[in-house]
């Protein structure tokens, strides 16, 4: 039995006039078609936002005869090759399959058994562009409303990462502090690391310069990790967790700038009586008490 397979991703609100003619094209001439949806490791992101069986609906719903398998992403083409081939040989133990794909799919990466068929664009389709069209658009429906739980369900619980920073100066005699404008505490300068920061140690400087001015120190020395108690997260499965790394002051003079509206300079000598009487920020007390622990001069 001779039987089409079109592996793709169909990673779109819904099947398209590209997907639809890929479809009528390649089943036309074939006994069986199986449509192979690509599963990506990571759940809910921007780019494979929906799930195996959301597609698997999608598609079902207007070719309820379509085949619709599942098959997981893997780093090694071999290996990922040989799962391809050995599923479809599992469902169609006689089945002779062609693979269709597009010019920018599967094709270059696949070393398996079965031979491959590239076909022409179906329309001047783009699976990214049609995705951002929605991705702002609002439903006033029970639908949409309960689409939005099921994708937030559905995904892995997170862990934010975070970065502070402890800068010294005068032999490390001296650190400097942070006060936001929704506290009265000091804290360590720091904030969340972006995807764009090459390392948290370069996260840890980028967020000290946003914060402070652009000023000369000494490289990011790590000192310390640990789960934040932030008021943001404390009712979520969501939770952060911090980096601390210090550094030496060499040049420049502090400016409270972004959301920190004062920075000073406190001896480490004056730490231990702050965090008694309240000074510190609750979130960043069991840091300052190793900082404490560590570089307070006897």
């Amino acid at each position: 039995m001779k039987i089409a397979v079109i592996i793709a991703r169909f990673q779109t609100p819904y099947l398209h006039e590209g997907h639809k003619q890929l479809i009528d094209t390649v089943s036309k001439d074939y006994a069986k078609l199986i449509i192979l949806l690509g599963v990506s490791p990571v759940m809910g992101s921007r780019k494979n936002p929906y799930d195996y069986h959301t597609r698997e609906k999608m598609i079902k719903r207007e070719y309820p005869d379509v085949v619709v398998l599942p098959v997981s992403d893997h780093p090694s083409d071999r290996v990922w090759s040989d799962n391809l081939d050995n599923l479809l040989k599992s469902v169609f133990p006689n089945g002779q399959f062609y693979l269709f794909g597009s010019r920018d799919s599967f094709i270059p990466y696949y070393t398996g058994h079965f031979e491959t068929v590239e076909l022409p664009a179906h329309g001047d389709y783009n699976a990214t562009e049609l995705r951002k069209q929605y991705a702002d658009k609002v439903f006033d429906s029970n639908d949409f409303r309960a689409g939005i739980l099921y994708a937030y369900y559905n995904q892995y619980t997170k862990v934010y990462p975070t970065v502070d920073v402890a800068m010294f100066r005068n032999n490390k005699t001296e650190l400097l502090l942070g006060k936001k404008a929704n506290s009265n505490t000091w804290r360590f300068i720091g904030g969340f690391a972006d995807p764009e920061d090459e390392s948290y140690e370069a996260a840890a400087q980028r967020e000290l310069f946003e914060e402070c001015g652009e000023l000369q120190v000494s490289n990011m020395i790590y000192e310390t990790s640990h789960r934040v108690n932030d008021w943001r997260y404390r009712n979520e499965a969501d939770k952060i967790i911090t980096l601390l790394f210090s550094c030496d002051h060499l040049a420049g003079e502090p400016a409270a700038n972004d959301d920190i509206i004062d920075v000073a300079w406190f001896k480490i000598e004056n730490l231990a009586q702050m965090i008694a009487d309240g000074l510190i920020n609750d979130e960043h007390t069991k840091m300052m008490k190793l900082i404490i622990t560590k570089y307070l001069k006897n």
